[in-house]
C-alpha cells in the first residue's frame, strides 16, 4: 500500500502494510524516537503527534494511528516543531523557563499537545493536556508553561502545505462506493479512528489483510440540524460531537469532555463507539436515554432501529454481515438529560458505570422516563422496572427511594477490575438520588461544589 504524507515539511512515500503504525515507522524507519512508546494504547500521550489537514490541525496518539489514515496529510512530531535553524518553538521555550520537565519522558508528547492547542488557539489547557500523562511535575509547571505560550505567535514554519496526492490506500470517496464495497466484502474491518482498532493491532497482534478506511467519505461526516432533530454520521468524531453537543444537550457535552483525551476525541468516531457494542461505551447511555435512532445499510438496503433495541448481548449487535451503522438521529431537545460518568480518574477513564437520566414531569407528577446505564451489564441497555415506577408519580423523594429499589429487577452487574458488583447496584441507586436532587438545583457538581 502507497503512502505519501508530509513529515516536518518533507514529502514521504511510503509502501506499507495497512495496519502499521505511525509510531513504529517513526522509531523503527525514520529513527525519529522523540516520539515515546508508553502504553501503546492511546492513553498516555507519550506518542503526541500534530497532525494537519483540510479539517484543521489536532494532536493525535501515533500509537493507534495507521499510517495510511495520514496519506495526504502533513504530521509534525517533536523534532519538527522547532524551527529549521534550531529555533525553539514558543511552548519548548516556556517548557524551559517553567521548568517543565524532570524525567524527560513524557515531555515530546506534552510539547507536541500544547503546539497544536498552541496553533488552534485554544486556552483550555486542562483539556488540550488531559490525555498526557506525567509522573514527575505536578502538571502545575507544565500548565504554567502552556498559560506563558498561549500569547505567542504561531511560528511561520508550523504552516506547512499538504503534498498533492492521489487516493492509494482503499479509502472510499462516498457512503455509495463504501456501502456497495462492504456488502461484497462482509470480512473486512472498517477503519476510522482505530481508537479501538488500533488496540487490536498493538494489543491483541490481530492481523487485519482487508480494510478500508473511512476518512475520505464526507458524507459519513455530515452534521444536519433540522427543527426538532440532531443527525450526526457516522464518521463525526467525538470532538466534533462535542462542539455541537455543547449547544443543545450540555450534559451529554460534558460527559464527551471526559470521553478519552484530546487525542482520542480528534480520531474517536461516534459511529464507531456505537458500532463496536462495548458494554462500557460511553455514547449509547446517553443516546438511549434521549431515544435515538440508528440508521444502517448493507448495499442499497437502508433501516432504522432504536438504538436500544441495536445491543443484542455481548458482543452481539442486530448488525448483519456486510451492513454499516450510517447516521444517529436524536432530539434537538431535552432539558432534563442529565449524564453521570463514574470513573476511578477524572479525566480519560473507562467508566465503572455511566447513568443517562431523562425524565419529564408535569404539574409534580413523572409523565415519561427513559434511564439507560452502561457498565451494569453485558449490554447498555435501559433500567424499564425503574422507569416504571417513576411513571405516573409524584416527583418527591419518596418515588425516588422506591423506585431505586427497582434497579436489581434491571441489572445484575459484575465485579471487575473497575469495579464490583455491588458498588456498581449501590451506585446506580445513588444516581437516581443525584438526578432527583440536580432536578431539584441542588449543588450536585463536584466541580462546582465549594467550602
Amino acid at each position: 500500500m502507497d503512502v505519501t504524507f508530509l513529515l516536518n515539511g518533507e514529502t514521504v512515500q511510503v509502501q506499507t502494510a495497512p495496519t502499521r503504525t505511525l509510531l513504529d515507522w517513526l522509531r523503527e524507519d525514520r529513527e525519529l524516537c522523540g516520539t515515546k512508546e508508553g502504553c501503546n494504547e492511546g492513553d498516555c500521550g507519550a506518542c503526541t503527534v500534530i497532525v494537519s489537514d483540510a479539517d484543521g490541525t489536532r494532536a493525535l496518539n501515533a500509537c493507534i494511528l495507521f499510517l495510511p489514515q495520514l496519506h495526504g496529510k502533513t504530521v509534525r512530531t517533536v523534532e519538527g516543531i522547532s524551527g529549521p535553524d534550531g529555533q525553539l518553538h514558543p511552548v519548548q521555550a516556556a517548557m524551559v523557563e517553567h521548568h517543565g520537565s524532570q524525567c524527560g519522558f513524557c515531555t515530546p508528547g506534552f510539547v507536541a499537545a500544547m503546539a497544536a492547542g498552541h496553533m488552534n488557539g485554544r486556552t483550555d489547557h486542562d483539556d488540550v493536556l488531559a490525555g498526557n500523562l506525567c509522573r514527575c511535575t505536578g502538571y502545575a509547571p507544565i500548565i504554567r508553561a502552556a498559560e506563558a505560550a498561549a500569547a505567542t505567535p504561531v511560528p511561520e514554519w508550523m504552516s506547512d502545505d499538504a503534498p498533492q496526492t492521489e487516493p492509494q490506500p482503499y479509502a472510499p470517496e462516498s457512503l455509495d462506493e463504501l456501502s456497495d464495497w462492504y456488502a461484497t466484502n462482509p470480512d473486512a474491518t472498517l477503519i476510522a479512528g482505530a481508537t479501538d482498532v488500533g488496540l487490536w493491532v498493538t494489543k491483541d497482534l490481530r492481523d487485519l489483510p482487508k480494510v478500508a478506511f473511512l476518512n475520505r467519505c464526507a458524507d459519513l461526516r455530515q452534521i444536519t440540524v433540522d427543527e426538532d432533530t440532531l443527525h450526526l454520521g457516522a464518521g463525526v468524531t467525538m470532538t466534533e460531537a462535542l462542539r455541537v453537543m455543547g449547544d443543545y444537550h450540555p450534559s451529554y457535552a460534558e460527559l464527551i469532555r471526559r470521553y478519552g483525551s484530546e487525542q482520542v476525541r480528534n480520531a474517536a468516531t461516534i459511529g464507531g463507539n456505537i458500532a463496536n457494542g462495548s458494554p462500557i461505551g460511553d455514547n449509547p447511555p446517553a443516546l438511549i436515554a434521549l431515544g435515538a435512532t440508528l440508521h444502517l445499510r448493507h448495499g442499497d438496503a437502508t433501516r432504522d432501529v432504536p438504538i436500544e433495541d441495536f445491543f443484542l448481548d455481548y458482543g452481539k449487535q442486530d448488525r448483519t454481515p456486510g451492513e454499516l451503522v450510517t447516521c444517529v438521529t436524536l432530539p434537538k431537545s431535552a432539558p432534563a438529560l442529565r449524564c453521570y460518568k463514574i470513573s476511578k480518574r477524572f479525566d480519560q477513564d473507562i467508566s465503572a458505570l455511566c447513568g443517562c437520566f431523562n425524565v419529564t414531569i408535569a404539574e409534580g407528577i413523572v409523565q415519561t422516563a427513559r434511564i439507560a446505564f452502561g457498565g451494569m451489564a453485558g449490554t447498555p441497555h435501559r433500567a424499564r422496572a425503574v422507569e416504571a415506577a417513576l411513571v405516573g408519580q409524584a416527583w418527591t423523594m419518596d418515588t425516588i427511594r422506591h423506585a431505586a429499589d427497582r434497579f436489581t429487577d434491571d441489572y445484575t452487574p459484575l465485579s471487575d477490575m473497575r469495579a464490583s458488583a455491588d458498588y456498581r447496584l449501590t451506585t446506580a441507586q445513588n444516581l437516581l438520588h443525584r438526578y432527583f436532587a440536580d432536578l431539584s438545583g441542588q449543588a450536585t457538581n463536584v466541580l462546582e461544589v465549594t467550602s
